[in-house]
């Protein structure tokens, strides 16, 4: 994100969003958009093995000189704060990472979060939930978590009301693996995926015997199905993710192939 960008960040109002394209004139303010939905319109986001680039994920990055961290991975975020939702000012804009935004799908802005990321959006004062695709940087106001598109807002009952108290988690996918434009792309090997937990924790702890990096057990989300998946990592390089894909086929274990 550009500091030109982050400025306009500052320009939204009671509905504000972030994208990384150049600000717009104050004068135009934010809003809903003449074609209104409903929300049997909105279709949650399909998790899928998105890599992790580097557009979008610049950490550290400051708006109005506030330092911001983008994490590592979104394995594991799950927080609770308040959801704002932004449109028509944006609509046709480019993202943080240089897509389109469109008010219409289900997508959303997160200060940290690494992009994109797929996380399950909970209003906390209905229940609605669904899946939304983060790939935008905002809000950037201390009291709010997430910006949420137009068509989002609609789909979880709050965009009449402008904000809702929200819980946000994080879906662990098949095949993303926080990697990054940088070194090899790849910093863990999965070792399967398994719907009963008690076989994932047993094969985590027999590699956990062979290996001396961390053995995780996750939930995913494959094909509509929640599972538990193991995998080795985070490496440091590429040399130690081969030496440690070669001990565990010693081993007699049978590492997939890291994913591009």
């Amino acid at each position: 994100m550009t500091q030109l960008s982050a400025v306009a960040c500052l320009l939204l109002f009671a509905l504000g969003g972030c994208s990384g394209s150049e600000p717009r004139p104050a004068s135009h303010k934010d809003g809903a958009p003449e074609r209104s939905i409903s929300p049997q319109q909105v279709l949650d986001a399909i998790p899928r093995p998105d890599p992790i680039l580097r557009a979008g994920n610049t950490s550290p990055y400051k708006v109005s000189g506030v330092e911001y961290t983008v994490l590592d991975s979104a394995s594991g975020y799950r927080e609770e704060g308040i959801a704002s939702w932004y449109g028509t000012k944006f609509h046709g804009r480019k993202t943080s990472n240089g897509e389109d935004y469109d008010l219409y799908l289900a997508t959303a802005a997160h200060r940290s979060l690494p992009i994109p990321s797929y996380v399950r959006v909970t209003n906390l004062d209905n229940g609605k939930s669904m899946v939304v695709r983060v790939n935008d940087r905002g809000p950037f106001h201390a009291e709010r978590l997430i910006d949420l598109s137009y068509g989002a807002a609609v789909r979880l009952g709050f965009v009449d009301q402008g904000t809702a108290p929200v819980r946000i988690e994080a879906l662990d996918v098949a095949g993303v693996d926080d990697r990054r434009e940088s070194g090899t792309g790849y910093r863990y090997l999965q070792l399967g995926a398994f719907a009963s937990l008690a076989a994932a924790d047993s094969l985590r702890a027999a590699v956990a015997d062979v290996v001396s990096v961390p053995v995780t057990v996750s939930p995913v989300e494959m094909s509509g199905k929640r599972l538990s998946r193991v995998r080795v990592g985070p490496m440091k390089d590429g040399r130690q993710l081969s030496e440690i894909r070669e001990l565990l086929l010693a081993s007699g274990f049978n590492p997939g192939q890291p994913l591009p």
